[in-house]
């Protein structure tokens, strides 16, 4: 790579943020270049996050039913069995065809791509080590470089019986017993795939509830409802250490002041994630940080460098995929002069178990701790003659209403395919509806949604079904 190749935007990492702030970018008219330190494009998300896990999520959510649910519905099948190489190929096979696709839209759009580690020696100057070594100038610098799994003390990962995200979605067989380190998102979707899979899942949180940033009746809810699938959870516990024998782990749960040792096949650690900043040359820089160590930036995600930016888990918020498209997206329009924005109270989160959970908006704890007036109304799936044709009757819908205005302040849903039915409720609050405008909208029948329609009129008292 020649030194005097220049760019109007480098950015530093292919993930959801960076791959789409790209492709924005050259939309616009901008010469981009996007470095990557993997071979395959797409970053934690596509490559070894949420893509591979929400496979795994729906092979063995078929295997599951397929054993427990199917003779309801009339469908008889002989004895099933789990061939879980197969299970692994698919998965692998579905995430190699969207790196690919990342690597298309790349061709596409005419952005160049190079493999290795980037560092910005200084502002509007990019070196990058690998495959595609050199140094190129760049008129803006974007950082989307992500986040990694973050660290327990007292439980070093070996990759094989302590283990993160990754290891888990590469199990090469079925652990008779795992123990999950943190009860939220990730931790409840990879124990859903392994206990439906036939293995014995404890969840241990040092929180007094699962998934603690969403709505507390549908954790609660949702908990109840992982119990029947054959999770078991210990709240308010925290695991201290973990001691790794020839075959098993022995882990230290301590609750109450009271600490007792269990032994399991494998250890999940799923405790959450930290940015990935080092070895970007930002100290030498002086680009701002928090004491969490996520960068700083502006309204239009500049970092206290002018030219570099930075989009998604390195600046801290929700560490989201999406979360980190929209702002890759406003970035790269604000650098170009336009209005790109986003709304952060319009932000979807969701937990891709069974039932789904998914929230857009704030939680009635927030609003009350908040001390905002609020009208709340709920709808129960077993109420909704769609979800009781299907077989799927756990879960409810939540809205959470300004009590003056009535305009939508958080939506929240735990039931079937709620990760496709909360995008009615974050468009919804995108555009300042309010309760009463989701309850005059005509839902089609009988379909999940009009689960929603039913607590939207309930926020006025005037749910018809339940």
């Amino acid at each position: 790579m020649a030194d005097t190749e220049h760019y109007d935007l480098v950015v530093i990492g292919a993930g959801p943020g960076g791959y789409v702030a790209a492709i924005r970018a050259a939309q616009l008219g901008m010469r981009v270049l996007c470095v990557e330190r993997e071979p395959a494009l797409g970053g934690t998300c596509l490559r070894i996050g949420c893509i591979p896990s929400k496979a795994l999520l729906d092979s063995s959510e078929r295997f599951w039913q397929t054993r427990t649910h199917l003779a309801a519905h009339g469908v008889c099948v002989g004895e099933v069995s789990l061939d879980l190489p197969a299970m692994m190929r698919r998965k692998d096979q579905v995430v190699q065809g969207l790196t690919s696709g990342v690597a298309g839209l790349f061709k596409k759009n005419r952005i160049t791509r190079r493999h290795g580690t980037a560092r910005i020696a200084a502002p509007g100057r990019v070196t990058i080590e690998g495959p595609d070594s050199g140094t190129v100038g760049a008129a803006r610098i974007l950082i989307a470089t992500g986040s990694v799994p973050a660290a327990l003390p007292g439980f070093e990962l070996d990759g094989t019986r302590l283990v993160g995200s990754e290891e888990a979605l590469a199990f090469d067989a079925v652990p008779a017993r795992l123990l999950v380190i943190g009860a939220g998102a990730v931790g409840l979707e990879l124990g859903s795939v392994w206990a439906r899979l036939g293995c014995e899942v404890r969840v241990v949180e040092v929180a007094d509830r699962i998934v603690p940033g969403m709505d507390g009746d549908l954790t609660r809810a949702l908990q109840r409802a992982l119990e029947k699938q054959g999770l078991s959870f210990r709240l308010s516990t925290a695991a201290r250490k973990a001691v790794v024998k020839e075959a098993t782990v022995e882990v230290t749960i301590e609750a109450d002041g009271a600490a007792v040792t269990e032994t399991f096949d494998r250890v999940l650690v799923a405790v959450g994630r930290r940015p990935v900043t080092a070895g970007l040359g930002l100290e030498a820089l002086g680009v701002a940080l928090d004491p969490k160590g996520h960068i700083r930036v502006d309204e239009r995600f500049e970092t206290s460098v002018p030219g570099i930016h930075a989009v998604g888990d390195v600046i801290g918020g929700p560490m989201l995929a999406h979360k980190a498209e929209e702002e890759g997206i406003a970035c790269v329009e604000r650098i170009a002069g336009q209005a790109g924005h986003v709304n952060y109270e319009a932000i979807p989160n969701v937990v891709y178990t069974w039932p789904e959970l998914a929230s857009v908006g704030k939680t009635e704890q927030e609003c009350r701790a908040q001390g905002l007036g609020i009208t709340i109304g709920t709808s129960l799936f077993a109420a909704n003659g769609r979800a009781r044709a299907m077989g799927e009757r756990d879960g409810l819908v939540k809205v959470v209403a300004d009590d003056r205005s009535d305009r939508i302040l958080g939506l929240h849903i735990l039931g079937p395919h709620a990760s496709e039915l909360i995008a009615e409720a974050v468009l919804a609050i995108e555009f300042g509806a309010s309760a009463e405008d989701i309850a005059r909208t005509s839902h089609a029948h009988p379909t999940l949604a009009e689960a929603v329609r039913e607590a939207a009129l309930a926020v006025a008292k005037r749910s018809i079904h339940s």
